[in-house]
């Protein structure tokens, strides 16, 4: 399988922060979920794989060119947690700006998505809902011809239904084999449902890139009323609770545990909320 993105070696240091030595690609066809806490590197990362920052050092490829390539821009798309459009123009006055800057542009197509996305035409962008805003977005990148779409907290503040239905347009965006989408996001429940591979960055650094699944299937929430002391150095997120205790634990050291000891599956947000409660108690 292809790769879509290939991110090598980046590094890029700001004032209190830095990416170090960042690596990870995604496959051509996949969704890829980019998690983290809040300033791990997220859209650091994105905005240089979109051009809109550059690295000290390391290399971008997008589509098997290289990222700093002109002739893979017009294939790459980024919306961010808020879309920027002027505030006075409607979906007309957007289609009228952009459609010159994408050769593909496709007029029927985005009258289409309007129409389907239940976006009024004349509405002014200013007067649109957040989920609204978030849909106008995708009807644009959906109206010409691209392959890979970076999403940078897209459905963060939406209520359910409105997040429930921009998920439906990301899959339908996936449906040709060859397109691709990096999405980033603190609601994993999103990602349980979209996503086929996970990519974790923590302080600047990739800690974890594999198939969801995978992920999802190494580690379990283990509670009960005795840690042996010998499990002690395996119990990531350990906290103490009145009945007992309960942690993460990687599938592979829970034999030995006492009888009574309880465990359960855990999903994306267990396993990133007990690392990063790990990473404050050390």
């Amino acid at each position: 399988m292809n790769n879509a993105i290939e991110v090598s070696h980046l590094s890029k240091t700001y004032p209190g922060f830095a990416l170090k030595n960042v690596s990870f690609t995604v496959p051509q066809g996949q969704c890829c979920g980019f998690i983290g806490p809040n300033g791990a590197g997220k859209s650091t990362v994105l905005r240089i794989i979109a051009g809109l920052a550059f690295p000290d050092s390391g290399d971008v490829t997008l589509l098997g060119k290289p990222g700093s390539d002109p002739s893979s821009k017009g294939e790459v798309a980024i919306i961010f947690d808020q879309p920027y459009f002027q505030d006075s123009w409607t979906p007309i006055d957007i289609e009228k700006s952009l459609s010159p800057f994408y050769p593909g542009w496709d007029c029927a197509r985005y009258r289409n998505c309007l129409k389907r996305f239940g976006l009024d035409s004349g509405k002014k962008f200013k007067d649109m809902s957040r989920g609204m805003k978030q849909k106008l977005a995708m009807a644009v990148h959906l109206s010409h011809p691209t392959k890979v779409l970076l999403l940078d907290e897209p459905t963060g503040g939406l209520d359910p239904a409105a997040r429930d239905e921009l998920l439906d347009i990301f899959r339908e965006y996936l449906l040709p084999e060859d397109r691709t989408i990096l999405f980033s996001t603190h609601i994993t429940s999103d990602l349980e449902r979209i996503a086929d591979k996970i990519v974790y960055i923590h302080n600047g650094e990739i800690t974890y890139q594999g198939a969801k699944d995978d992920l999802t299937s190494s580690y379990c929430i283990v509670r009960g009323s005795r840690l042996p002391a010998e499990k002690r150095e395996h119990a990531i997120g350990l906290r103490q609770t009145d009945a007992g205790y309960e942690c993460l634990m990687a599938l592979c050291h829970i034999g030995g545990l006492p009888p009574e000891t309880v465990t359960e599956k855990a999903n994306i947000n267990d396993i990133v909320v007990y690392m990063e409660r790990n990473e404050k108690n050390a």
